[in-house]
């Protein structure tokens, strides 16, 4: 089995060094529960900074990931298969940057490969380590398909999110049932409609017209 390595490439999402303590982020916990109209120091709210903080290493825990070195081990040896890889249905799981709630909802990755591919659960990796960031959907979608077609250099990358954002299910205009759909069509699936049709048709279409970006 041949295991390819690519050269190492500089992402931009990289994580600031610069970070406040701990301490400081639960002393703005505590300050936003005040806004809020509470009193932190109540029972039931003494112990909630530390809960947020940790809950927040958890939710954002994708500053901390490089998604490029996640696709970096390869495999040659593939019999000369050449047709659609699809990862369907991952559970998606991010935050919206404008009002920081959530955005929930699945992905479906797919790509043709060229010579090489890498192990399929390192598609649903990089998936976290762009969701678990600020996001919006948009940036995700094209986020997560660029790294892949960047680093695999495949003869085409597909992703379609489809999500429901709480900023607009639970505030705002207060809409639930609202899903959007985002997708990123690069390479054959972009410029071959009968290759981009069967992706649909392998992800179910459930009704929604998908035609790239």
């Amino acid at each position: 089995m041949n295991i390819i390595t690519p050269a190492r490439t500089q992402t931009a999402d990289n994580a600031s060094d610069s970070r406040p303590t701990r301490d400081e982020a639960e002393a703005a916990v505590r300050t936003l529960l005040l806004w809020a109209g509470d009193d932190p120091t109540r029972e039931g709210l003494i112990d909630t900074p530390s809960r947020v903080v940790r809950s927040y290493e958890e939710f954002f825990e994708g500053y901390t990931i490089d998604p490029v070195n996640l696709l970096e081990r390869t495999f040659e040896e593939t019999d000369g298969y050449d047709e659609i890889v699809l990862l369907r249905d991952i559970r998606l799981e991010s935050h919206c940057e404008h009002h920081m709630v959530p955005i929930i909802g699945r992905c479906h990755v797919a790509y043709l490969p060229h010579r090489r591919v890498v192990g399929i659960s390192k598609l649903a990796r990089v998936v976290e380590a762009y969701a678990k960031r600020l996001q919006i959907q948009e940036k995700l979608t094209a986020q997560i398909a660029n790294t892949i077609q960047d680093v695999l250099q495949p003869k085409g990358v597909a992703v379609v999110i489809e999500a429901a954002h709480q900023c607009m299910t639970t505030r705002g205009v207060h809409k639930p049932g609202v899903t959007m759909v985002t997708s990123r069509m690069l390479g054959a699936f972009r410029d071959d409609a009968n290759t981009r049709r069967e992706l649909l048709a392998m992800i179910g279409n459930r009704g929604t017209t998908i035609t790239g970006d």
